[in-house]
């Protein structure tokens, strides 16, 4: 049976075991031989990362073909409406490559949300926001992207799904083994 992993990939960590340019790795983390990442999450990104020793599955839950829904939020400055999230819910192309449509809605402040380290730098006249974004991709910082051609650059981002695969109530550095198939998302 595959192992698989779910951990919470706090700010700061890169989504490989070996540390680099003063970044940590997973191995202080992860203590586990013979799991690797199903996908990444940039260093300044955060929450769920999947690891499994499993190979398929890594494919499978990697893979943009398989369109697996990718769930994030991100605090975003400004205050969007309704409205203002239509260019995500579109095509939008980012140069080097047109994004399939996203859902995308304005929500509260994800309850439970741990503070950030180092924290999100405020500006006192500009207001944050946060927005929910569900992806089938996951292109290099697509959603940062996105969000600033949408004219609301992301300040924090935490990706809190893959597929039927949760954060939970993890904390960063948390991370948990779960056993069988992926819920349906």
């Amino acid at each position: 049976m595959a192992r698989i992993i779910l951990f919470n990939k706090p700010y700061g960590v890169l989504s490989q075991f070996t540390s680099e340019d003063g970044h940590p790795g997973l191995k202080e983390f992860i203590p586990f031989p013979g799991v690797y990442a199903a996908g990444r999450l940039d260093a300044d990104s955060e929450g769920l990362l999947i690891l499994t020793d499993d190979g398929a599955l890594q494919h499978r839950l990697a893979d943009p073909r398989h369109k697996l829904p990718k769930t994030y939020w991100a605090q975003v400055e400004g205050a969007p409406d309704e409205a203002a999230l239509a260019p995500l819910r579109r095509p939008m192309d980012l140069g080097d490559f047109v994004s399939r449509p996203a859902r995308a809605r304005v929500m509260a402040e994800p309850a439970g949300l741990w503070p950030r380290d180092p924290p999100v730098r405020f500006r006192k006249a500009i207001p944050t926001a946060w927005i929910e974004i569900q992806l089938t991709e996951g292109k290099n910082r697509q959603v940062r992207r996105m969000t600033a051609k949408a004219g609301f650059p992301t300040l924090r981002l935490v990706r809190a799904a893959v597929g039927g695969y949760e954060l939970g109530d993890m904390l960063p550095g948390e991370w948990r083994e779960v056993a069988g198939p992926a819920p349906r998302p």
